[in-house]
Parts: structure tokens; C-alpha cells; sequence
């Protein structure tokens, strides 16, 4: 049975650290509790512990400096700074010094405990080794015996260790973020963070701010200074995943930092020197969007310096037995569940699949088949109902209402009233979609930022921008 995370709480005062305390058992966390800086950084780097939440107001060391000294030593162990100061360069210096995220005191428990789930899952994903070829409990593995993967392999194991800019290109599903990983922990800065961003899931207007950070004032709702992804990545590595969802400014921004090894915050004039190293990823046909004038040819350069294209499933089904293999004994593992076995057959009709959405999607009906299972065997029966059902056409639902919002803020802009469409309409459609994501949470500001793909701090800016605070 896995022993429950154990968080420590660095807080001078007994009710403040109670009351955080009290928010984390009821996580089902185990709790020790430092009442100063100095004791804090002694029970961080001599105790097992998997986060530390400290105050950032300390007797003896300050906060700042419980995290920078702790990042030091662990530099993959989740920091989180609590703070009532509301000064940017407060959250700037925390992030510079390793702190994960920043939350205002009084600190809400559910927020504080979504964000050290995913800290923590952070944090095991680092850690976790990705094995090349062979399963292991407790790891991720690259699985394959197929001539496609030994490519792969061997493309690995050659650049792993260089510093040189990486791009992985494969389809949707074929596991570009788990090659990108074993690159990170092959490679020369495997001691320090790995951060990763996907550039589909942020929309555009908040993107620029989350990879390089903006000055207070910078755009409206910008109420303090906040460091980005490529200033926190300094001297870690960086992976921009679906780098060719990403719009031209911000592409031109990108190869500044590729050349010069500089970044300027938004709204920012000075230049910051950054020393990462960089792995993308795309599924898109990226010499398509170089002649269609989507993507700039000279960033194509500086990113294809190193490449590691991933095969589709379909080009290598002799690799499909051991996935299922190691699917099936993950799954089983997670749901509690012993002696399962898949007939032959059911591998067969697994092979015989074309998998559009390849690993991730044989992923997926494993998962639905062992929660369905009407016995111990998963048959082909099972596994034919599950790709029928995942084969489906929904119908297409319309988008009236959307329609009608586009042409009440066309006509707007037609008449005067807003000096242009676009803009607005971003404007309100960002409004809907935050204040629809702190609906469906219940007001959890960790689980929103997570399903709309932004920071927490990047959250708040936008609550306070779009005067959503009170929900």
C-alpha cells in the first residue's frame, strides 16, 4: 500500500499552520509543520517529504530564502510560497528562487490541495525514469520491438546528451511528451526542472504573457509583474509541445530567444538573458504551413536541428501485443483488479485497427474495456463493442447562439459603437470560457487553470480583468 504524501508546513504561526494543516488532512495528506525559516530548511532537506508550503514572512530565513536554499539542494521538490503581499517582484523573486506557484493568504484549502496534486504529479513525472523497451513497475516505458522504434531509439540515445534543440514530430497520440521526457532525463541538465507547456491548450491572447511573463501594467488586468515559462526554465529545460499551433508574432518572439538567447517581459524594455534547453513537438505538417506562410521558415531552421520523427501505430502493429501487454497489467494495477487476461482474438482485432488516434487511443479502450469487463477475460466482443462506440459520428450541434453573438458585435463595429469586432469578440468569448471553467469548479481557481491550460496567476489577472472575482 502507498504510504499518503506528506506535506510540510513552514508557518510562524500556530493558527495559520493549523488551519493549512487541518486543509490537508482532510485531503487525506500527512502533515509536519516547521515553526520557523532555519528548522523548515532543516526538515526539507532531512525529512522525506513530497511539497513544502511555506509563509513567506518567517523568523530566522524568510520564505524566499527557505525556497531558494531547498531548490538548491531538491531541485524537483514542489515549493509553494504563501503570501499576503501583493508586490510582483515578491511572486518574480519566488518563482526565480524555484517556488512552484505563489498563493494569497488567507489561503483556500481546496486551491491549496489542487495545486499540490498536480505539483506532486509534477514533481513524479520529473522523477519517474522513462525506460526504453522493457516494463517496469513504477515507470513509464517506451514500448516497442519494431525496426520503426529501434530508429527511434537509437535517434535518442545519440542526441539525449547534447544540448542541441530538439523537435519530435509524430501524430496525435504517439507519445511525443514521453520521448521529450526521456530526453530530459538522458540529458546534461536532467538535476534541474523539466517544464512544459502546450501551445494548443493556452489561447493566444494569454500565451505570450505565460512564456514570457509581463510588467505590471502591461495590458489591463496586469496588476503586478509575473515571471514566465522561459525565465523559470533558466538553466532547466523547456517543452513547447504543438509548437505549430503557435501564431506568428509569437513565433518571431521565439526565435529572438533561439538566436540570442534573450527575452523581454510584455510590456518590458529590458533584456533578460535565459539559458534553456529546448525540445518542441508538433503533429503538424510544418512544411505545409511554411508555404501556406502559417510558419516561419527561419524558426523551422533553428528548431530542426536535431529530429525525432515518432511512426504512427499503424506502421508498426508487431508492437501492439506488448502494449496491450503493459496496458492491461497498468489499468489493472490502478482499478484494483487481479487476474485479468485478454484473448488472442481480442489482440487480433486490435492489430487489425487503423488507430487514427494511435497509442493514446488503444490507451483508451483498455481503460473501457477492464471497467466493462463482464468477466476476467476481455474477449473480442468487448473489445469490437468499444471501437464501435468510439468509431461514432456525433452530430454536430449548432452554434446559434455564437453565431448570433459574431454578428450582434459585426454589426456593433459597423455602426460605431466598438472600434473593432475582433477583439471584442475575443474579449467576451474569454469572459464565457473563464467564467464557465470557475462554474464548473465550484469556484476552484487550481482545477479552472488546469482545464483552461494557464497558470493560476495568469487566472487571477483574468478574474480581476473581466470582474469575475466574486464568482
Amino acid at each position: 500500500m502507498k504510504r499518503p504524501f506528506r506535506i510540510l508546513i513552514v508557518d510562524a504561526s500556530a493558527e495559520d499552520a493549523a488551519r493549512t494543516a487541518d486543509a490537508l488532512r482532510e485531503g487525506g495528506y500527512e502533515v509536519s509543520i516547521a515553526t520557523n525559516g532555519t528548522e523548515g530548511i532543516d526538515a526539507a532537506l532531512g525529512e522525506e517529504v513530497d511539497a513544502v508550503v511555506t509563509e513567506y514572512r518567517l523568523p530566522g530565513a524568510g520564505g524566499l530564502q527557505v525556497i531558494s536554499t531547498v531548490h538548491i539542494k531538491k531541485p524537483r521538490l514542489p515549493l509553494i510560497l504563501l503570501t499576503g503581499a501583493r508586490d510582483g517582484d515578491v511572486a518574480i523573486h519566488a518563482v526565480k528562487s524555484g517556488a512552484y506557484d505563489i498563493l494569497p493568504k488567507p489561503v483556500d484549502g481546496a486551491e491549496l490541495r489542487s495545486v499540490l496534486e498536480e505539483a506532486i504529479a509534477a514533481a513524479r513525472q520529473m522523477s519517474k525514469p522513462v525506460e526504453i523497451g522493457r516494463v517496469y513497475e513504477e515507470q513509464d516505458t517506451l514500448i516497442g520491438k519494431s525496426r520503426a522504434m529501434g530508429r527511434v531509439y537509437r535517434e535518442l540515445a545519440k542526441i539525449a546528451a547534447t544540448p542541441v534543440t530538439v523537435l519530435i514530430r509524430g501524430e496525435t497520440g504517439t507519445g511525443k511528451e514521453l520521448i521529450a521526457r526521456a530526453l530530459y532525463q538522458h540529458g546534461h541538465r536532467a538535476h534541474k526542472p523539466f517544464i512544459a507547456v502546450n501551445c494548443a491548450a493556452i489561447p493566444e491572447s494569454l500565451l505570450e504573457s505565460e512564456l514570457f511573463g509581463h510588467e505590471k501594467g502591461a495590458f489591463t488586468g496586469a496588476v503586478s509583474a509575473r515571471i514566465g515559462r522561459f525565465e523559470q526554465a533558466h538553466n532547466a529545460t523547456l517543452f513547447l509541445d504543438e509548437i505549430g499551433d503557435m501564431d506568428l508574432h509569437l513565433q518571431a518572439k521565439l526565435l529572438r530567444v533561439l538566436q540570442e538567447k534573450r527575452i523581454q517581459r510584455v510590456g518590458g524594455r529590458e533584456d533578460i538573458p535565459v539559458d534553456v534547453r529546448f525540445i518542441a513537438a508538433t503533429h503538424r505538417n510544418l512544411e505545409d504551413m511554411i508555404n501556406k506562410g502559417e510558419f516561419r521558415e527561419d524558426l523551422y531552421y533553428r528548431l530542426n536541428v536535431a529530429t525525432i520523427q515518432l511512426p504512427p501505430l499503424r506502421e508498426r502493429p508487431e508492437d501492439i501485443p506488448l502494449l496491450v501487454d503493459y496496458f492491461l497489467a497498468k489499468y489493472a494495477e490502478d482499478f484494483g483488479i487481479e487476474k485479468v487476461s485478454i484473448a488472442p482474438e481480442a489482440v487480433r482485432a486490435i492489430q487489425q485497427q487503423p488507430w487514427p488516434g494511435n497509442v493514446r487511443q488503444v490507451q483508451n479502450i483498455l481503460r473501457k474495456a477492464l471497467l466493462k469487463r463482464r468477466s476476467y477475460t476481455i474477449t473480442e466482443d468487448d473489445v469490437r463493442e468499444l471501437i464501435t462506440e468510439s468509431a461514432l459520428v456525433r452530430p454536430r450541434q449548432e452554434q446559434n447562439t455564437l453565431a448570433e453573438a459574431a454578428g450582434q458585435v459585426l454589426r456593433r463595429a459597423m455602426d460605431g459603437e466598438i472600434p473593432g469586432a475582433y477583439a471584442e469578440m475575443q474579449r467576451l468569448m474569454e469572459r464565457e470560457l473563464i467564467g464557465a471553467a470557475m462554474d464548473l469548479s465550484e469556484g476552484n481557481k487550481a482545477k479552472a487553470a488546469r482545464w483552461l491550460g494557464i497558470s493560476r496567476l495568469t487566472l487571477r489577472e483574468k478574474l480581476h480583468q473581466h470582474g469575475l472575482n466574486g464568482k
